[in-house]
């Protein structure tokens, strides 16, 4: 795995866990906050820890934000903060800037002023929360963008048989790509390959077509 030089910008809870877990993963981290506690909270957990304000572009040039591979800007309920942290990284030339956003207009502001990914964590994990919920069967979901998504599926009762048999991409309009059982791992399994109760599946498709597979389940 290529080692990547991330900034993190803002350190409450979820910049502090984004910045710790991808320094534990084995990367180069330099964190960033105006609040003295956050930054000496983590001083020691990530590569470098700063007082920095990113909302002033001067100070955000000053360490090199154009030569980080990712710019995550993490700040929490001040909005403006956020955009102008998101707008400088930009202008300085960061390669790729994921943005947190607190609500859907926030999103739609971050998305126009060239954040390359804006996520909405406690939305996120609600929606996927709830289809966990709803459809047990769903053991993950990664989002791919473009409006396409890996699962995992648990088969139950309702996906016994061959995959040709169950013809799960003419019925769904989902590929299924790979097959657990028993912890042995079939990649791209063939249509005579034959599916059990509690097999993992690994599909991708559209958020439709999932969206279609996961009612079918759960009926």
């Amino acid at each position: 795995m290529k080692t990547k030089q991330c900034l993190v910008i803002g350190l409450g809870r979820f910049g502090t866990a984004v910045a710790t877990t991808l320094y534990e993963m084995g990367h180069e981290v330099v964190a960033i906050d105006q609040n003295e506690d956050n930054v000496e909270r983590v001083m020691n957990r990530v590569t470098h820890a700063a007082i920095v304000d990113a909302t002033d572009e001067r100070a955000l040039r000053s360490i090199g934000a154009a030569d980080f591979d990712v710019v995550v800007v993490a700040i929490g309920t001040d909005v403006q903060a956020n955009i102008l942290a998101t707008m400088n990284a930009k202008s300085l030339g960061a390669p790729y800037v994921v943005t947190k956003a607190i609500d859907e207009m926030a999103r739609r502001v971050l998305e126009r002023i060239g954040a390359d990914l804006v996520i909405r964590p406690e939305h996120d994990m609600g929606v996927r929360l709830a289809r966990q919920i709803a459809t047990p069967n769903i053991v993950d979901t990664l989002d791919l963008g473009g409006d396409y998504a890996i699962v995992e599926i648990e088969a139950n009762e309702r996906l016994r048989g061959t995959l040709r048999d169950l013809n799960l991409t003419g019925r769904f309009g989902v590929q299924v790509i790979a097959v657990s059982r028993a912890g042995k791992v079939e990649v791209t399994p063939r249509a005579e390959d034959e599916l059990r109760p509690h097999d993992k599946l690994v599909v991708i498709g559209t958020g439709h077509s999932i969206d279609e597979l996961r009612r079918y389940l759960g009926e």
